[in-house]
């Protein structure tokens, strides 16, 4: 028998804070897409890909951290640049343009890389992978400076207000003078730069970069997950991102404690998935009795 105590003890609170850094950057990305009515499933494999630009640009050395930064946020926001502009410019949908691309990376990634590869440097692993301040792990407090600026962006900047008139009503909002494709290849851009921060991260924990750690982790749908989950509505136009990270919290605390109680792994999927269909439920219903009224 587990007691409170032991489920969140100190040391199950820095591993479910640092689940959290990780998913979190992909989720308050994914929250900007979605927000615009738009929908991002390339985002595991920008994370495995950024892992290894920036582990192999590294190669151990911290005289290289900030290029390799540099080039693996960079990378990552020409993968955003790409799904933006096959969304507005070719009129393709989110979900096929999207999925295409992640296949792609798929497939670079499954014929250039069979482990492994590169190495972070250890200045980049005892900072932003383990350091800590009392319980809260750097990495977190990086999900948090991030989750204030999107904030920020959606409450305060022209931006912001833009891309939730477009994901509300797009035809209204283009009368209204939005350029909605600029703003939803903005959008596309943050949120593949989210996970690029969110697989440097993992390069941190990892020391290495690792081809397959996106999908194994399940950040595409994990984080589409943990965005219904904290209200924002797949339509689009309604939700936040302080709402993601209740969600991304949530999330994470479950699967702390599963991992306590070592549940089955398929008893995990399918309570996590009880849980998403009860959210959306939820919602749904809200949504239901204000059109009502």
């Amino acid at each position: 028998m587990i007691d409170g105590g032991q489920l969140f003890n100190q040391s199950t609170t820095v591993s479910l804070l640092h689940v959290a850094a990780g998913l979190g950057l992909v989720a308050v990305g994914q929250t900007l897409v979605i927000l615009g009515g738009s929908l991002d499933l390339s985002v595991a494999y920008v994370i495995s890909l950024s892992t290894l630009v920036a582990a192999e640009t590294m190669n151990g050395r911290d005289g290289a951290l900030l290029p390799a930064v540099g080039l693996a946020l960079t990378v990552s926001a020409a993968v955003g640049l790409l799904n933006g502009l096959l969304v507005t410019r070719l009129r393709i949908n989110a979900f096929i343009a999207t999925l295409g691309v992640g296949l792609l990376l798929k497939g670079y990634l499954d014929n250039g890389y069979d482990g492994p590869a590169g190495s972070t440097s250890p200045g980049l692993v005892q900072s932003l992978g383990y350091q800590r301040i009392g319980p809260v792990p750097l990495s977190f407090l990086l999900l948090l400076a991030v989750t204030g600026a999107c904030w920020f962006a959606l409450a305060r900047t022209r931006f912001g207000h833009h891309l939730v008139a477009v994901g509300g009503d797009p035809e209204v909002a283009r009368l209204s003078g939005v350029r909605n494709d600029r703003v939803l290849v903005t959008a596309h851009v943050l949120c593949s730069l989210c996970a690029g921060l969110a697989g440097i991260y993992l390069a941190s924990r990892l020391g290495s970069g690792a081809p397959r750690v996106g999908t194994e982790g399940l950040y595409d749908l994990e984080s589409i997950a943990a965005v219904v989950i904290g209200g924002t509505a797949l339509a689009g136009g309604k939700g936040g991102v302080v709402g993601t990270l209740g969600g991304v919290l949530l999330l994470a605390s479950i699967d702390a404690i599963f991992n306590q109680l070592e549940v089955d792994a398929f008893f995990k999927q399918v309570i996590r998935g009880a849980i998403i269909i009860a959210a959306v439920a939820v919602y749904a219903r809200r949504a239901m009795r204000k059109a009502a009224v």
